[in-house]
């Protein structure tokens, strides 16, 4: 059996092992509350994120409370999946705010965004700490959505991404077909690319049939799950495109109002604790893929060059001034995230010692 065979059949596969494995005696019984959750991901590790963060809730409720975790497309698309939670087709979909929008860019502030000197950790820090929550509320209400969200597993930076020859100058991204999603477009278009909005399940189909020169999805082991190392080996990390995402489970609001004060706090605190569950197990998940790699696949790995983020950051500022000026909401959010980030990274950067220094003094 072919690599890509096998990949096909885990992607399809893994899903209804993961909601057979979630089942709990209480929901076989007919008794407790369960919410049927659609994640955005066929298989692989961000589809076993989903269950982690739904397995938590199950086990803290004694099975009162089961959260079951549906496959991409298992009953509406994924660019259709906050439609159909406020709804009430779906209750709830564990996602990316990148992947709806379209609706408002102000949503892509929540994770992928610019980059003000923070990662993830410190974005969910604004959420949780610096009344990120109630802006995000707030676009909620403007929008009319009947959802309530909460945010989790903060991602190490996305890499830049998969290209066929290595990237030393910004200049040779100009004209390239490259795939990434969410307001990153509209920084790589400003940059010269031609940017292509994929699902992570056609990015590699798509580079090999030339549809696309160039492609980010998120993290090594994803990327090697897809099998980008059969169709490029240059692979380049570090960027700014999107340095700082995290998860969204949002959930219809009557079904949420509708639970018990327990239950409603379960979710809220199975949702802070996949904070530390996802960082911990998916960072030693993607060091090991990237050395399989590099080691068994012979992909060539770079870290992106200084020159080539910083003109990164000079099309963030021209993109998020053009959004802004004509978006007020969009603005209220960028200075909120400037303001908290201006002080919490002040104290970090000069608190932290430089753990590079320390790293190439043992292994370097």
């Amino acid at each position: 059996m072919t690599n890509t065979v096998n990949r096909r059949k885990f992607l399809r596969g893994s899903a209804v092992a993961g909601a057979a494995a979630l089942a709990t005696p209480a929901l076989a019984d007919g008794h407790g509350t369960t919410i049927k959750m659609q994640a955005a991901w066929g298989g692989g590790i961000f589809l076993e994120n989903a269950q982690s963060f739904a397995a938590r809730v199950n086990e803290m409720s004694g099975g009162s409370l089961t959260i079951e975790v549906l496959s991409v497309d298992a009953v509406v698309k994924t660019s259709q999946m906050q439609d159909a939670v406020h709804r009430g087709v779906l209750d709830a979909a564990h996602y990316v705010p990148a992947y709806w929008y379209g609706k408002s860019k102000a949503a892509s502030l929540f994770g992928t965004g610019p980059c003000f000197g923070w990662s993830s950790q410190e974005v969910l820090g604004w959420v949780h700490a610096g009344g990120g929550q109630e802006l995000f509320d707030e676009l909620m209400d403007s929008l009319r959505l009947n959802v309530v969200s909460f945010f989790n597993s903060p991602m190490p930076a996305q890499p830049l991404g998969w290209f066929q020859e290595q990237i030393t100058d910004a200049s040779q991204m100009n004209g390239l077909k490259y795939r990434t999603v969410g307001l990153a477009a509209d920084v790589l278009l400003e940059m010269g690319m031609s940017v292509v909005q994929l699902p992570g399940g056609e990015i590699q189909p798509a580079m090999k049939s030339g549809l696309i020169d160039a492609a980010e999805f998120n993290n090594p082991t994803s990327d090697r799950d897809f099998g980008m190392q059969d169709v490029s080996k240059h692979y380049h990390l570090a960027s700014y495109h999107q340095s700082q995402e995290f998860f969204e489970v949002t959930i219809n609001k009557d079904k949420f109002n509708s639970l018990s004060d327990e239950h409603k706090a379960i979710i809220k605190n199975a949702s802070m604790a996949e904070n530390s569950g996802f960082y911990w197990g998916n960072t030693k998940r993607y060091s090991d893929d990237l050395l399989k790699l590099q080691e068994s696949d012979g992909v060539n790995v770079y870290r992106t060059p200084d020159s080539v983020m910083a003109a990164q950051l000079e099309a963030w500022d021209k993109v998020t001034a053009r959004i802004a000026e004509d978006d007020p909401f969009f603005a209220k959010v960028m200075e909120s995230q400037k303001a908290y980030a201006k002080d919490v990274m002040n104290y970090l950067n000069l608190n932290q010692p430089d753990y590079k220094l320390a790293y190439n003094h043992y292994f370097g």
